[in-house]
């Protein structure tokens, strides 16, 4: 399972609600770029949810379908909880209008021991060429948000040791637990760089600390059933590690293509291979970077064609998002769109697209009855049929 992480699809029903009336990542990439190179992606059925397309293009091996969200928000979080069976009822909390209050930074100073600068909601590049010099002469610890809930603390990595911003991190989250600051996300951004023409985030060494979830997820039913659970990028810091029986960090997106193919084709354990590819949101979601998005969709394409050609007659490849990130809208946040769900195999042999489904937590279901086990009572979303009914794609 790939999460393409932001690459919405618009025309979510809620999306007035959240200011993205409009918002449409894929479709508007492909409007202002002109035609993508997609060719594998193309293969198992993407431009069923490209709605200029003159021609589909007809997938035999692949269902398609495009997935609304249940839970209230539009952040990795509530995103991949849902993807794993929980609807995210109430949104984490976000401080994007005026920056987190001063009793909880001086809380953090008080515990931390260290000072921190910035304190507003800012793009994590920018706010480096902003207070990065700074940083440096002051030991001070940047801090930022976004309209996410978020609480970023960056750090040169020559200035604070990577383990210390860990631990400030750390007890961040702590702190942030208590209901008044319920913050999703804690992430350490670690830079490197000599000056602010030069910083650059160093996003192998990021870390997420995130709220553990709050009841067990899929990948919990997966690891008490004994069946091997990999995640690679954010995903384990996603789910706080749990459920998870290994995890793999990852320096960009063709890094994280290149080692689950390595996975596939070195580790004998049948289980889910769980990849999120971040640089789709940081890198040209946040940043609006229309040409760069393009071009991260064709690299990946080029990817899946290699990982197309090393899965096994047996297995399921299953590629979503999370979210929009939609680069031609105004700010630098998330939108509220629709998501892609794309299963393609080597068995589907009448593959088609199947509409539009209420929930993410369609694909938890699924991947639990690829597996032969059922989903706990509280969890949303149900098992796409189609897949195995027709298919036999479990023995």
């Amino acid at each position: 399972m790939i999460v393409l992480d932001s690459l919405g699809i618009g025309n979510a029903h809620d999306a007035s609600a959240f200011n993205d009336y409009g918002s449409n990542t894929l479709g508007h990439i492909l409007e202002k770029s002109g035609k993508l190179n997609i060719p594998n992606l193309e293969f198992i059925g993407i431009t069923d949810f490209i709605d200029n397309e003159i021609a589909k293009k007809n997938h035999v091996n692949s269902f398609t379908a495009r997935l609304n969200e249940l839970s209230s928000g539009k952040d990795t979080i509530t995103g991949h909880w849902e993807m794993m069976g929980l609807k995210v009822a109430k949104s984490f909390k976000t401080f994007y209008d005026n920056g987190f209050p001063k009793e909880l930074i001086d809380l953090l100073e008080r515990e931390t021991k260290y000072k921190f600068i910035g304190n507003y909601a800012f793009s994590g590049t920018e706010i480096l060429k902003k207070l990065g010099e700074e940083h440096i002469k002051t030991k001070s610890l940047i801090l930022y948000t976004s309209t996410d809930s978020v609480m970023q603390i960056a750090a040169h990595e020559k200035i604070v040791d990577l383990n210390q911003l860990y631990k400030v991190c750390e007890i961040a989250r702590k702190i942030c637990l208590k209901p008044k600051y319920f913050i999703g996300r804690i992430i350490a951004r670690p830079f490197l760089g000599n000056d602010k023409n030069s910083f650059y985030r160093d996003n192998y060494n990021r870390r997420d600390f995130a709220v553990l979830p709050f009841k067990e997820t899929v990948l919990d039913i997966l690891e008490k059933n004994k069946i091997y659970t990999l995640a690679l990028g954010k995903i384990g810091d996603i789910f706080s590690n749990k459920g998870i029986k290994k995890t793999i960090k990852i320096k960009n997106n063709n890094d994280g293509m290149d080692k689950i193919i390595f996975e596939i084709n070195d580790n004998k354990n049948d289980g889910l291979y769980f990849l999120n590819l971040v640089d789709f949101d940081s890198n040209y979601g946040h940043r609006r970077d229309v040409l760069g998005y393009k071009n991260a969709i064709e690299e990946f394409d080029k990817k899946l064609g290699e990982l197309m050609s090393v899965i096994k007659k047996d297995d399921l490849l299953i590629l979503t998002s999370d979210h929009g990130n939609d680069p031609t809208w105004a700010g630098t946040d998330h939108t509220r769109e629709q998501t892609f769900f794309i299963a393609y195999s080597k068995k589907i042999n009448n593959g088609k697209f199947l509409g539009e489904m209420s929930t993410f937590a369609n694909i938890g279901a699924t991947i639990l009855h690829n597996f032969n086990l059922k989903k706990n009572t509280y969890m949303v979303g149900k098992n796409i049929e189609e897949l195995f009914y027709e298919n036999k794609i479990i023995n």
